[in-house]
């Protein structure tokens, strides 16, 4: 079906300054889940948490963010799209501020949930709203804001984590303290935007201030097309929405689509990658200085790349860029698989001068001349020497010391791998999800979705300093790097092309009769 939008000139400048302070909720997302990467070694220290506790610390932002998604979207539908993030910037100042003056591990952990709730507004309601206000031929580029914002803030993150790495004292406060100040400059800002028309007309019936806004963003030819589109689309005394007709034959088509992509957006590695960027690196030989700076430049390829998606998601289209990304994210995976499975593990008097531990060393001497090919060997052999602490400790800190592999391989692989993703999976996910979803079962639909989503991702976090401790890193990227495969088969049997299309008209193509 063709565009029905008015050919007449948009404010175009109004638009992009709605979709900019809103989408400053994708930034606070970004900063807060990349962050922790740079605090990991203090927190584990300051609170003496084992594999576990890192991995639910680390994790738990993405458990608080299952438990927004699933209030998000019904807060949205009853109280707007506008209400629901005042009170996510409320919570991300709050738990930013929480987290950096924690003095014990259930105190942070809550302070970190209350992060993670925020992210689970954040990251359904901010691509809802743009969609909402956005005209049909800007809504992919509108949309994606919310990703760049995302990967904006993760690369202050590693910015700022690097600057503030050497600070004495407790550093890892001040890396978590400082997402306060964009938090409060992003609850303010909220307030200067209007609401939702379209929600205005399905809850509250208020055509004529949904006109006002509508007129203000294209023309009053605009307005009155969108309003008749909106009204066709929607019925204003719809009855309620419930989980179970996200279920229903009609919208089989969608929620395939819809649990397919943010399944393999998450199961891929993608926040594995993000929060324990400084770990990858140092598994692969590099020094914690040098690991941090390597995670800057992950930051920088994440965002220079999603510019790029910004620029081509309405003009190459949004099934295009998921092929294209996920074959490419899956070459990467298969690199870095490759890079770890040809490395070696040597012992010699430069390598046993580097552990710190005297006790550790004394009863590595043994080992002096000997050159382990894979990590299951030299943990067997390991094993049998230290006590159950120090073999931790070894497994986590010191086995970096003795790793010889191709790290600028494996550097280019996560970059490509990053890239990849950000011109794919990362923006192409929210703009569909503020696409396809019909307007009676939007909130309820995005909040089963994204939870999802969170579920998968927190399994992935959790479960991955277990993976690199005990399964090593070629096992681990060589698991993301078949699910990734997996993933294109996935986008080009299932995935349909909405650019350019109204959101009624998305609806009248995949909606079943």
């Amino acid at each position: 079906m063709e565009n029905t939008a008015p050919a007449v000139k948009m404010n175009k400048s109004y638009t992009i300054l709605i979709s900019l302070i809103v989408a400053l909720g994708g930034f606070l997302l970004g900063f807060d889940s990349a962050v922790i990467s740079g605090a990991v070694k203090g927190i584990t220290i300051y609170f003496d948490m084992t594999e576990w506790m890192l991995g639910f610390s680390v994790g738990c932002v993405v458990f608080g963010a299952m438990a927004g998604n699933l209030m998000a979207g019904p807060m949205a539908d009853k109280f707007g799209r506008k209400s629901v993030l005042i009170v996510v910037a409320a919570l991300f100042t709050v738990s930013a501020s929480w987290s950096a003056l924690a003095t014990g591990y259930i105190e942070f952990i809550t302070a970190r949930i209350i992060g993670g709730i925020g992210i689970g507004g954040a990251i359904l309601i901010a691509p809802i709203y743009i969609a909402e206000i956005a005209p049909p031929k800007l809504r992919g580029s509108l949309v994606s804001f919310n990703q760049l914002n995302i990967v904006i803030g993760i690369s202050v993150a590693y910015f700022s984590n690097y600057f503030l790495v050497n600070i004495e004292g407790e550093s890892w406060r001040w890396m978590l303290g400082v997402e306060a100040i964009p938090a409060l400059v992003y609850f303010i800002s909220l307030f200067t935007v209007p609401k939702s028309p379209r929600w205005l007309i399905q809850k509250l019936n208020k055509v004529k201030l949904a006109r006002k806004i509508l007129t203000k963003i294209g023309g009053e030819a605009y307005a009155e097309i969108t309003i008749e589109e909106i009204q066709r689309g929607i019925s204003v005394k719809e009855e309620k929405s419930k989980l179970s007709d996200i279920f229903k034959s009609k919208y089989a088509t969608i929620m395939i689509i819809a649990f397919g992509i943010a399944f393999f957006q998450q199961i891929t590695g993608i926040n594995a990658i993000f929060y324990y960027a400084p770990t990858i690196f140092e598994q692969a030989g590099g020094s914690t200085d040098s690991s941090f700076l390597q995670a800057i430049v992950v930051g920088l390829t994440n965002l220079a790349f999603t510019l790029v998606a910004i620029w081509l998601i309405d003009k190459l289209g949004r099934k295009p860029l998921l092929l294209i990304g996920t074959t490419c994210m899956t070459i990467a995976l298969a690199m870095a698989t490759w890079a770890f499975n040809e490395a070696t593990y040597d012992f010699n008097d430069t390598t046993l001068e580097k552990v710190s531990n005297e006790e550790t060393r004394s009863a590595l001497a043994g080992l002096n001349g000997r050159s382990f090919d894979g990590q299951s060997a030299l943990f067997a052999e390991v094993e049998t020497l230290l006590p159950p602490d120090q073999f931790l400790d070894f497994k986590r800190n010191q086995i970096t010391n003795f790793i010889q592999i191709n790290a600028n391989l494996v550097l280019i692989a996560i970059l490509l791998y990053v890239a990849s993703f950000a011109i794919s999976l990362g923006p192409v996910m929210w703009t569909l999800f503020s696409e396809v979803f019909p307007t009676k079962i939007k909130g309820i639909a995005i909040s089963a979705v994204g939870f999802f989503n969170s579920l998968v991702s927190f399994s992935v976090t959790q479960v991955f300093p277990w993976e690199l401790s005990n399964l090593g890193p070629t096992m681990t990227f060589a698991i993301y790097a078949l699910l990734s495969l997996i993933a294109v088969f996935f986008v080009k049997k299932f995935v349909i092309e909405t650019k350019g299309k109204t959101l009624e008209e998305v609806q009248e193509l995949l909606v079943r009769k």
